[in-house]
């Protein structure tokens, strides 16, 4: 049965983290959003394009960027994934209301999962942490330059636990941008969850504080899995 996990929450809430640990654990394919943009806007090959410009300043101010671009880009890509027989899983998409449902003349994320998943495989889960573990969460960790996986905030040294790469400091990871990523979450993004009640959709509220295979356990229980001793 293939299935979609939509995964919300603040900056350093530990999106990608419980994305990754489904991935690798239920062979989920983890759409993260924020990675796929991030490439684009920084590619070399494409700063001449002005809407790649246009982008990247709002992607490394710590702005959400253009919604009808983000949506244009994601349904292409959900719609081949679900052509491939894939369940995936969402960390950091979507982030405004017209991603998630659209308008009259140009359809949502959410009504495209419903046409290739049925509506009963979508499930919402909510990360709950405290502004100011965003923060401290966010201004100290790195990312793999290799693998692209975050590495928690306590991590010694400078290469990556998975692969050995060296670590590096996002443009994004800085007390002042983080703020603005929070404003614009408060704002632009949280608004959806009260706007799925309304589409009679379930949000799962977890902490998002607890160690992440704490997580990742109520993850799976709330998806149905038998968790294993």
């Amino acid at each position: 049965m293939k299935r979609v996990v939509i995964i919300q929450g603040k900056p350093g809430s530990g999106k990608g983290t419980q994305a990754n640990l489904l991935s690798w654990a239920k062979g989920f394919f983890h759409f993260d959003t924020g990675k796929e943009v991030e490439w684009i806007v920084h590619d070399p090959h494409k700063q001449s394009d002005p809407i790649i410009q246009r982008e990247r300043i709002l992607w490394d101010g710590g702005k959400l960027m253009t919604p009808e671009w983000v949506l244009n880009f994601v349904t292409t890509k959900v719609q081949e994934i679900a052509k491939a027989g894939l369940s995936v899983v969402f960390s950091g998409s979507p982030r405004t209301l017209f991603e998630a449902f659209g308008d009259k003349n140009t359809p949502g994320l959410i009504q495209t999962l419903e046409k290739s998943y049925e509506r009963e495989n979508i499930f919402f889960i909510f990360l709950d942490v405290h502004s100011d573990a965003s923060i401290f969460r966010n201004t100290n960790r790195k990312v793999c330059s290799i693998c692209k996986i975050p590495v928690l905030a306590n991590h010694p040294g400078d290469k990556c636990p998975i692969c050995a790469g060296q670590l590096y400091k996002r443009v994004l990871d800085t007390p002042e941008t983080i703020k603005v990523r929070l404003e614009e979450f408060e704002n632009r993004t949280k608004p959806i969850i009260e706007e799925l009640g309304k589409h009679n959709y379930s949000v799962n509220k977890i902490s998002g504080e607890s160690m992440p295979f704490e997580v990742h356990q109520k993850v799976l229980k709330i998806l149905g899995y038998e968790m294993r001793k």
